[in-house]
């Protein structure tokens, strides 16, 4: 299937809802059954059966139909946020006296999954530096059942080898999950690397207008009936109609959305790159990467997120910057139409620059939108002027 037919007409049959172009929003929370022998198939077998939209959703099923083949997957999941998503695939494949490893500097949420939650209940989070397979390979033992990844992070852009980490995972039958949200399935392929579970904040690129929460896991036909049958059914965290109908609207324009995003940020890179205010520049593209091999053979194209490092006295010059830009909107999160900016100095009340971080509180990450470059770089250079 090429891109086009996922995008624009895989899962939507048209000639049972009127013809209508655009989906219809199915909101109801239950189907009826005709008869008593449908009704007990369907629930003999509610992942492949509309019983209770908590199971199952006309709607939520095109989308789920859509990020499966985009990601190469049998089956994929929905959820209502991204950190739900990756909770479920966890939760499904550990046990009490279980042990994951997890790279270290992971999205917020993922962090407090396995360095808080799991601990309740018996099993043990390792976070490592996985940016060398060999590390990971060093850190596994007789308890590890998993390997959670995130390439690359969302802050520092830290990549891992993913074909090899999941060479190294296959042969001891450990599962591996990959956030993906940073590269979307158009830029990376976990699963085609040999990645059990790919998991996506659909709040970010995928839904691309800032508008909708919402979470995917994809994976395997056997691997998505144990989340379905698991966390997925047993907790709720479901996505809703209304929010997989806006969430499939954001995938319509996702390609050209990337595009213009991937043209405008690397002219906005070039523009920093040798600015006399910027000490360092943080992104897992060509040629700012650390791991240029890694960025080269895995990444097929650029996003519009990364970070700098500001070459400031303080904090307060960090808090002039930010507080002067007009065009860059200070908030969390990435993947909209609007440009952002997101200053680890806004995070708390650090007291100074040398304050241990897990990552330079001089750090302040920028999440490009669709906006013109020469508008934004505009806007930069105003708040440099205010340092």
């Amino acid at each position: 299937m090429d891109l086009s037919w996922i995008i624009n007409h895989l899962g939507e049959e048209r000639d049972r809802y009127f013809d209508a172009v655009i989906p219809p929003i199915v909101q109801s929370a239950i189907f009826a059954h005709p008869d008593i022998a449908t009704m007990r198939a369907r629930l003999a077998d509610e992942f492949n059966a509309h019983v209770y939209t908590r199971g199952q959703n006309p709607t939520v099923e095109i989308v789920a139909k859509k990020l499966a083949a985009l990601e190469g997957a049998e089956r994929a999941l929905m959820f209502g946020s991204g950190a739900a998503a990756i909770a479920a695939g966890v939760l499904a494949n550990l046990r009490a006296g279980d042990e994951v490893i997890c790279v270290e500097k992971p999205y917020f949420w993922t962090g407090q999954l396995v360095r808080k939650l799991l601990v309740q209940f018996g099993m043990r989070g390792v976070f490592i530096d996985a940016r060398e397979a060999a590390d990971v390979e060093a850190a596994i033992t007789p308890a590890t059942r998993m390997i959670v990844l995130e390439s690359p992070n969302s802050l520092t852009f830290e990549q891992q080898d993913l074909a090899a980490i999941a060479r190294i995972a296959q042969a001891r039958g450990i599962v591996t999950l990959v956030d993906n949200s940073y590269a979307t399935p158009l830029g990376q392929s976990p699963i085609a690397l040999g990645i059990d579970l790919v998991a996506h904040s659909a709040t970010k690129y995928l839904g691309g207008h800032s508008d909708v929460v919402a979470g995917a896991l994809c994976g395997s036909e056997r691997m998505m009936r144990k989340v379905f049958d698991g966390p997925y059914m047993t907790l709720g965290a479901i996505l809703s109609p209304f929010d997989a109908w806006l969430l499939l609207r954001g995938l319509r324009t996702l390609p050209v959305r990337l595009e213009r995003i991937a043209a405008t940020t690397a002219t906005v890179l070039a523009h920093l790159a040798n600015h006399p205010k910027v000490r360092r520049i943080h992104a897992p593209i060509l040629p700012y990467s650390e791991q240029p091999a890694l960025s080269a053979s895995q990444l097929r194209h650029a996003s519009g997120l990364f970070s700098i490092e500001l070459d400031v006295p303080d904090i307060a010059a960090i808090d002039r910057f930010c507080n002067a830009l007009e065009r860059f909107l200070m908030a969390a999160s990435w993947g909209g139409y609007e440009s952002l900016v997101f200053p680890v100095a806004g995070v708390r009340d650090w007291g100074s620059l040398n304050s241990p971080a897990s990552v330079p509180v001089n750090l302040v990450r920028f999440s490009i939108g669709l906006e013109d470059a020469a508008v934004l770089i505009a806007d930069l250079e105003r708040g440099f002027a205010a340092i």
